[in-house]
């Protein structure tokens, strides 16, 4: 009884020290949130943009906000975006590191969601001159010709039909250059829907990675509720291991002497071959986690 009694009275204390600690920095005017929580209760969740619109008209182009622990800065002006984008991009040039995007990427394995250093450059160089060369892109000319012939047919058919021609949506579908990529992980996604299971899992990975957890702004006490009240880092935890155990499979099925000929010369194949090859020109060495990083990627990017 007397450690309640104590707790109750050290929690006022407790959020006048959080609420000076966020706020006595020399932050961008903004609007003044409550304690623990900041301003998370005033963001919309249907047009938080329209919202951020009205409040820079009062705080103006820049603004900062705490989303719980989470500090966050809103520019509202495209000569500060340039600002920030440009000539202080590397300040800026990482993504938030949050739970979702760490454990799908491997702890940032990839190169979507690592952070900006060396590793990123590693691998963005390993991705340009193995994955992505100009003889590579230049094998799938034929399927670029194709793409490009099938939308110039899509417009002639619908301006035949006097129908409306939405471009965007034609060029969406037949963007050339993003379905050539798609092709190398074609042979692993036809793998993937085939089972109902994998399907679904890539499903909800896609549909969780692009949001947020709560012990990602509340991380003294946001871990448990998403553990033991809303479960969901609970089944980020199982589609994980479900994915990288789908992911081994299609790795041990390229190194088997067995495997079809439509395997060779796909993504899983590529990256094996750089594994094995333990590039001199890198200081990275490759492990099977760096391979089921590019592979949970790309499998996203294709569902998109």
């Amino acid at each position: 009884m007397e450690m309640l009694l104590l707790f109750l009275v050290a929690i006022p204390f407790i959020v006048i020290f959080l609420v000076k600690l966020g706020y006595t920095n020399n932050h961008p005017p903004g609007p003044l949130g409550l304690p623990l929580v900041g301003n998370l209760y005033q963001l919309n969740q249907e047009s938080p943009h329209k919202y951020l619109r009205q409040l820079s008209k009062k705080y103006g182009p820049l603004m900062f906000m705490k989303l719980g622990f989470s500090q966050l800065v809103v520019i509202s002006s495209s000569r500060i975006a340039k600002e920030v984008l440009k000539t202080h991009d590397f300040a800026f040039s990482s993504r938030p590191s949050y739970l979702v995007q760490r454990k799908l990427s491997y702890n940032g394995l990839d190169v979507a969601f690592s952070p900006y250093n060396n590793y990123w450059r590693e691998m963005k160089k390993i991705c340009t001159l193995h994955l992505f060369s100009p003889k590579k892109v230049q094998s799938f000319r034929p399927i670029r010709e194709d793409e490009v012939s099938r939308m110039i047919n899509r417009v002639t058919e619908l301006a035949s039909s006097s129908k409306l021609v939405n471009l965007s949506e034609i060029c969406h579908l037949y963007r050339a250059t993003y379905r050539v990529l798609l092709d190398l992980v074609r042979e692993m996604m036809r793998k993937a829907m085939e089972s109902k299971r994998s399907s679904k899992l890539l499903c909800e990975a896609q549909a969780m990675i692009g949001g947020s957890f709560l012990s990602d702004h509340f991380p003294i006490f946001g871990r448990w509720i998403d553990c033991i009240v809303t479960r969901k880092a609970t089944r980020l935890e199982k589609i994980y291991n479900e994915l990288d155990l789908f992911y081994q499979e299609l790795i041990d099925e390229h190194l088997s002497s067995t495997r079809p000929k439509s395997m060779d010369g796909d993504i899983v194949d590529m990256l094996i071959v750089l594994k094995d090859q333990n590039l001199s020109s890198s200081s990275l060495n490759l492990i099977w986690d760096h391979i089921k990083a590019v592979l949970m990627v790309f499998s996203l990017l294709y569902l998109s």
